[in-house]
Formats: C-alpha cells, structure tokens, sequence
C-alpha cells in the first residue's frame, strides 16, 4: 500500500477483481488491489470458454492479469480484508476505510469488491480431494475433457435430473445415482430412459480411488459402479464478509425450486444498494464463468469511473464557486 487514499479499492484480485483494475487504471485512476490469494478455480487445471486464452492454466491467467494491470499503475498486493466502513463526515466523498486481518488499513473514495463464491461439496467422503479433477459441476466447462467416458451424476436436490439431461449431451454413458435427491417423476423416469440415462437407487457411500485417478462410485450396499466422473451439485456461497461489514445481506438464490446459493444483490452495472459500493463476479452472480466475471469486472469499473468523474466535476464547479 503506496499511498493512505486511492480512487478505488478493489477487494479480491480475481478475473473480475483485475479486469477492473485494468479499466481504471487505464482511466488514470489510482488503483489498489487486495488479494487473498484463493482464486475459486485453483483445483482445475485449464479455464475454458474464455476467447483467445482458451485452455490456459487459473494461475497462469491470473499472473497475465496482474502483469496487465500493473502496467498501468495498479497496485496489487497480498492480503486478506477483515472489514469496511464508510468514513465519518459530510458528504459523498468522504469514502471508505478498509482494513485488512493484520491491521493494515487504507482509504477509498470507491470500492469494487470481487471476493468471489465458495463450493460447498454434498458430504461425500473423497469428494474434496477430487474436487476440479474427476468430480465436477459445469458441464460448459469440464465436459468436453470427460466426452464419451462414463459419468455419474450425484442427486441431492430437485435439479439433479436436469443435471444429467445436461451431461448427456457429452457423453452416452450417464448415471444418476440417487442418493439424498428426491424420487424422479413419471415424466422424469421417461425422459431419462428416452436419453438412455440409467438410475441407481441407494445412498453413495464414498468414491473409489486407484493410482490417484477416481474410477467407481461406492454405494452404502458395498456395490461399485464404474465411473470415470462424478457430477455434483455444489452449494454456491458468496464470500460477502466484506459486504455485509457495510450493511449489505446476502440473498437466497433460487433455480429449478432449489436453493443453490446465496449472492449480493446489485444492479445491472455492478452498483449496491451501499452509495460507492460495486460487486462484480461469482459474489453477486453466482453461474457466471471466468470470461463472463471478468466482463463484469469491466463494467462495474465503467460505472464507478462515471460516478467519480461525476464527484469530480460537483468539485470543481464548487470550488470554482467558491
């Protein structure tokens, strides 16, 4: 941290965290990005869907992204942040204060915070431990890796046959495993035999593991059906501490009659219903991909931009008044 007082700090430093870093930096803003360093998809080995860097590894995006952005004046540092709160006074541009867990603090005239989700696994033993490798949950981005093998969807929730309907555009051997899901209906039975999707009654027991590569589905009777991935429907949890510091409350996010997680409620262009507060990315949009967070990113820094060119001009106008 350079300076006491920046135009903005960026509260997580991920696709959507650095895209606006480099947009306000390029805007000729002082930028400073605060980054814990626990990017959402550091178990999967390569981003997918994100044009012109398709198949790059997380941390080597990631690294381009900083580089990119530290051209231009960003500063990016290390750091986790505990707390922010809006600075006492009069009027709009009094800013914000934020602190981070080691006591460290600094002022901001606007934040964008991008702390991003975190993947709350059904409780499988050995899910965990495949989490990004075998065991996935995006069909757009892990399913051409694991076209024509045997994949297995895990049901815990009302969205489970929609999830193999999905996977079955990838490969022609899928099978739902029921578990804790609810008993599929007449007209889901049908449209799983038509697909050629098979059911499996009973509860998962645990994953079968051999030379570190997942190979079977272990159920609580001790039967083993092959498989070579396991879809799962993760719990999508927005790391909002930041926010709710700042009187923002996380909501529930509803699809297919099931709650699949919680976000931060913001409007088209990222802004919250705290005045100089923006989100972008996975915490305020839970299904958006790495290209989409990152677009985010962008125009949620447009927008804050706007807003201190705004500031900036009520300044001047009063000072040259005065």
């Amino acid at each position: 941290m350079e300076q006491q007082r920046y135009d903005v700090v960026i509260v997580g430093g991920g696709a959507a965290g650095l895209s606006g870093a480099l947009a306000l930096a390029r805007a000729r803003r002082s930028v400073l990005v605060i980054d814990a360093g626990e990017p959402r998809n550091a178990p999967a080995s390569h981003v997918h869907n994100y044009l012109g860097r398709e198949s790059t590894p997380p941390g080597e995006l990631l690294a381009i992204g900083r580089g990119e952005a530290a051209g231009y004046g960003a500063e990016i540092v290390e750091g986790r942040v505990a707390s922010a709160e809006r600075l006492p006074g009069d009027g709009e541009e009094r800013g914000f204060r934020v602190v981070t867990e080691d006591g460290r603090s600094v002022e901001a005239r606007r934040l964008l915070v991008t702390t991003g989700l975190v993947d709350e696994l059904p409780p499988v033993p050995g899910l965990a431990e495949r989490w990004g490798r075998e065991v996935l949950h995006c069909p757009y981005c892990h399913g051409h890796e694991v076209a024509d093998r045997p994949i297995g969807v895990l049901a815990t929730g009302p969205l489970a046959v929609h999830q193999a309907l999905m996977w079955r555009q990838w490969s022609d051997d899928v099978t739902l495993f029921l578990h804790t899901g609810p008993e599929p209906t007449e007209e889901e039975y049908e449209q799983l035999a038509a697909r050629g999707v098979a059911v499996v009654d009973g509860e998962v027991a645990g994953l079968e593991v051999a030379d570190d590569r997942f190979t079977g589905v272990k159920l609580a009777s001790g039967r083993v059906v092959p498989r070579e991935a396991l879809v799962v429907q993760a719990r999508f949890t927005a790391r909002s501490a930041v926010l709710e510091s700042l009187g923002l409350e996380p909501v529930a996010q509803e699809m297919g009659g099931a709650v699949i997680g919680s976000y931060i409620p913001t409007d088209p262009t990222g802004a919250t219903e705290v005045p100089g507060v923006w989100a972008a990315g996975n915490v305020t949009r839970l299904t958006e991909q790495v290209i989409g967070a990152a677009a985010a990113g962008l125009m949620a820094a447009s927008a804050v931009n706007g807003d201190l060119i705004t500031e900036d001009t009520r300044l001047a106008v009063a000072a040259r008044r005065a």
